[in-house]
């Protein structure tokens, strides 16, 4: 199949680039070019037709989506980035995403369109016993959350054939730098998470699953990866070779995470396997010969995390 994946080489969009080349799919990708995504797009040797456009060029964009049976449109600005500069991000989340539909309507034969979206669009949840259904009210508490309903509006009213993935959240398989965001989540929050590759497995499936165009589902990965922001905070440290942080570094702010019903996109796509150990196996796994230096550099990496906190610090006042 010939297919167009935005986005190509971000978190969720490499681990679906990779699924669908290894069902031998045609895949063209669209990516801005930073120096982050030129990394991960030399580890694809195989992908020969690589466009380093801006979603918000519609000339471009047109371009790329010519002769494509299929768009995957996984662009996008998230947290923190879409608050520090929320005008830049509606350009590129929504802008862009009309960019994308105006130029799948354009084809002679418009392509299908698969819109990833997110659990964030239902915002603060945790006073309402879970799990979250798709038909659960739409709160926009943030630039970001916003971006995703406007895109939602936009892709239903686009007269396309579509389908509407709203994941949870998607850990980095790797080591991450360290944000103020993670100090801004109540410990006791529930959050449900997704390993990467079954996220691509779920997109792949979808490609060949005609009961979900049409449809908005819920993309998590299961019982099995339910847990409190405590615990999914805990393990992701765990994996890195550090302790828990201390609960006074932490907010008590409801955030916009739950557990999900995923039952129906499970029943279609089949797509969940790894748990939440498995997710935090594979982080740690990632490590190599850095395991053998955390005996040195846990004090002081610990440390630098905890500067980050408000909270750490008006409490050691």
């Amino acid at each position: 199949m010939r297919l167009l994946l935005t986005g190509a080489f971000g978190n969720i969009g490499s681990h679906v680039l990779a699924e669908l080349l290894r069902r031998k799919h045609e895949v063209r990708c669209l990516a801005a070019r930073t120096p982050a995504d030129e990394r991960r797009a030399a580890r694809f040797t195989s992908v020969t037709d690589v466009r380093w456009a801006d979603i918000r060029d519609a000339d471009a964009v047109a371009d790329a989506v010519s002769g494509v049976e299929t768009v995957l449109h996984f662009a996008a600005v998230i947290p923190p980035a879409s608050d520090d500069d929320p005008d830049y991000a509606r350009q590129v989340n929504v802008d862009g995403t009309a960019n994308v539909i105006a130029a799948c309507r354009a084809q002679p034969q418009p392509p299908r369109l698969i819109f990833a979206s997110t659990f964030d669009v239902h915002g603060r949840t945790l006073d309402k016993p879970p799990p979250r259904r798709i038909g659960d009210p739409l709160e926009a508490i943030d630039a970001y959350s916003r971006h995703k309903i406007e895109g939602e509006a936009l892709v239903r009213r686009s007269e396309l054939s579509w389908f509407i993935p709203r994941f949870a959240d998607v850990p980095i398989i790797g080591l991450r730098r360290a944000e103020p965001i993670m100090f801004e989540i109540g410990l006791d929050n529930r959050i449900e998470v997704l390993h990467p590759a079954d996220a691509a497995l779920a997109m792949a499936n979808a490609l060949e699953t005609e009961l979900v165009w049409g449809t908005t589902m819920f993309i998590g990965g299961g019982s099995s990866c339910q847990v409190t922001y405590r615990e999914f905070v805990a393990g992701l440290l765990g994996a890195m070779g550090l302790r828990m942080l201390p609960d006074n570094a932490f907010s008590d702010k409801v955030y916009a995470t739950d557990w999900l019903d995923t039952e129906e996109s499970q029943r279609l796509l089949w797509y969940q396997r790894c748990e939440f150990d498995t997710i935090t196996a594979d982080i740690a796994a990632t490590l190599g010969w850095r395991r053998h230096l955390l005996p040195l550099t846990r004090p002081f990496v610990e440390r630098a995390m905890l500067r980050l906190s408000p909270y750490y610090a008006n409490a050691a006042r």
